[in-house]
């Protein structure tokens, strides 16, 4: 299903777009509907016209584990918002643990030696390149910024709080028109254990669905403020934890991995492209191969890969599919999986 991305005159107007914007990120996003609700009022604040002047339009942290969906929420939102997954200006903090390696994100000064070398990764050119013809919204990603080194921290205070950055040429980069997320694995151990009972928890068999989220939110929150300073915190607009995914999460994310890998099929190999069949039992094993609660989704994503991808490129080199056929994934008895590809339905009627 192809989707449209969310067209705006920039203030006003758009509006019945707009309204649909929260069940597009859920199309895209499982499990997480709190960010997802976090999230798209202040997309619509900004396309009314009413973001604050001399801020950005939100700054938001996105908490929680491993593989629960965090990156991929704002690779959503760019989706839906620009029409590719991939527009959108991202920053790696793990590039940043040290002081002296923030000159890569500013650029060095004037004067200081590699001040023309050291272009920095974030200016206004790159920054509205971020944006679109669809959408005026940057979308910038601060990704795991626990890592970040301190110096780092203080620099974004001035664009948390300003909507303003200070180049080491002594330019000015204007966030204003931007949405910034940070995300962050700090807490993920706490989290687990108000999740699934431990230390200082209540067993998960004695809270109610209501009561487990309080306590995994606040296991967040808690791990952020032994982390970051009150004055970073409170430049935040919206701070949300991301809950473990249960298996029928896990489930759904599968089938639309599946349907991903159909596509990826289609538009490489072209007219000789083929379909998958996927078996009930097969599907159930590689869901039980690709949980994993230490690394949420990335694990299926690693299954898939293994399991399926790989022995599906094994058969394409020798030449065992032919164009148009299916291919039968089945549970093997061995305890693999078995693929069968199959004559094009319309050869073997």
């Amino acid at each position: 299903m192809r989707i449209t991305p969310i067209r705006s005159a920039g203030h006003g107007g758009g509006n019945a777009a707009l309204l649909d914007l929260a069940a597009e990120l859920r199309l895209r996003v499982i499990g997480q509907d709190e960010a997802i609700e976090a999230i798209a009022p202040f997309v619509e604040i900004f396309q009314a016209g009413l973001s604050p002047l001399g801020r950005p339009c939100g700054v938001f942290l996105l908490l929680g584990p491993t593989g629960t969906g965090k990156t991929h929420t704002v690779e959503a939102l760019a989706e839906v918002l620009h029409g590719s997954a991939s527009h959108l200006l991202r920053i790696d903090c793990g590039e940043f643990q040290l002081d002296h390696e923030v000159a890569k994100l500013i650029g060095a000064p004037p004067g200081y030696l590699g001040h023309r070398e050291t272009q920095p990764m974030i200016t206004q050119q790159k920054l509205a390149a971020a944006a679109s013809e669809h959408c005026p919204l940057s979308i910038v990603l601060f990704d795991e910024i626990e890592k970040a080194a301190p110096s780092m921290v203080r620099i974004l205070l001035g664009v948390l709080d300003k909507a303003s950055m200070r180049l080491g040429d002594g330019a000015s980069v204007n966030f204003e028109r931007s949405l910034i997320f940070m995300t962050s694995n700090a807490g993920a151990r706490d989290i687990d254990k108000a999740r699934s009972g431990g230390i200082g928890f209540p067993g998960a068999s004695a809270l109610d669905e209501t009561c487990r989220r309080q306590r995994i939110g606040q296991a967040g929150r808690s791990a952020v403020k032994r982390r970051f300073p009150p004055e970073f915190l409170n430049r935040i607009d919206q701070s949300v934890t991301y809950h473990p995914l249960s298996r029928s999460h896990i489930a759904a994310i599968f089938d639309r991995q599946v349907d991903a890998i159909e596509r990826h099929i289609a538009a490489r190999l072209g007219p000789h492209a083929f379909e998958l069949e996927i078996s009930s039992e097969a599907r159930e094993w590689l869901i039980r191969e690709g949980t994993d609660p230490a690394s949420g989704a990335r694990e299926l994503k690693r299954t898939l890969h293994r399991r399926l991808l790989h022995p599906l490129a094994r058969l394409v080199l020798a030449g065992s599919i032919a164009p148009g056929a299916f291919v039968r994934v089945e549970k093997s008895r061995t305890g693999g999986l078995a693929l069968r590809p199959r004559l094009p339905r319309r050869i073997a009627s």
